[in-house]
């Protein structure tokens, strides 16, 4: 969903994700410390996290965003409003079963954070990149029973975030479970706030 909003509407796309693993690679502090994290098989921390995002948003300043995958708790979003004033947030409600089942299918390539289902996104090559032609990998905090323990916890803690973004006036939700029937609505809803990379350009 993020890729095409990014396509359709030409803001930045800043996945947690990704910078994470940009991090670790570079070998920077804080890198380093969620290195350590992910080596014992734990989710890197919040507190870790949030300290990422703010440090390479602030660096970013002036630009246009889209963020995805923070805020994911209460004190990263008030973290988050100390810098920024959000335009726009959107929450796909997609079922427990439907997620969990995604998760576990899901491997990723580390060095900029592509994502794969082999249900319904798979690469071309079973456990290889498309594009680098590198080893796709499936974290431990993927496999499915962790994915069940953490949509548990996310569920109790999404909901203080949504709740505020709710208050602020700013938050959309979506109910689907396939991105190529909720995209409509999508873009539907960023039409109506930012001209489309095609419509500017064919002025």
């Amino acid at each position: 969903m993020c890729q095409m909003i990014a396509q359709n509407f030409g803001p930045q796309h800043f996945s947690s994700g990704h910078f994470l693993w940009e991090n670790i690679k570079a070998s920077t502090e804080v890198g380093d410390m969620a290195k350590q994290y992910l080596e014992k098989g734990h989710l890197v921390p919040h507190h870790v996290i949030t300290r990422l995002m703010l440090s390479e948003l602030e660096s970013r300043s002036g630009q246009h965003w889209l963020l995805d995958g923070f805020p994911r708790i209460l004190v990263q979003a008030e973290a988050l409003e100390k810098i920024c004033d959000l335009d726009l947030v959107i929450t796909l409600n997609i079922l427990f079963e439907t997620l969990n089942d995604r998760f576990s299918c899901r491997w990723i390539h580390p060095p900029n954070g592509r994502v794969y289902n082999m249900d319904f996104n798979p690469p071309h090559v079973h456990g290889i990149d498309d594009i680098t032609g590198e080893s796709l990998v499936q974290q431990e905090n993927a496999k499915p029973e962790a994915v069940a323990a953490w949509l548990r916890r996310y569920k109790d803690t999404v909901k203080l975030v949504i709740e505020l973004y709710k208050s602020r006036g700013v938050l959309h939700q979506f109910l689907g479970m396939e991105i190529n029937k909720i995209w409509p609505y999508v873009y539907t809803l960023f039409s109506n706030k930012i001209t489309p990379i095609k419509s500017r350009q064919a002025y």
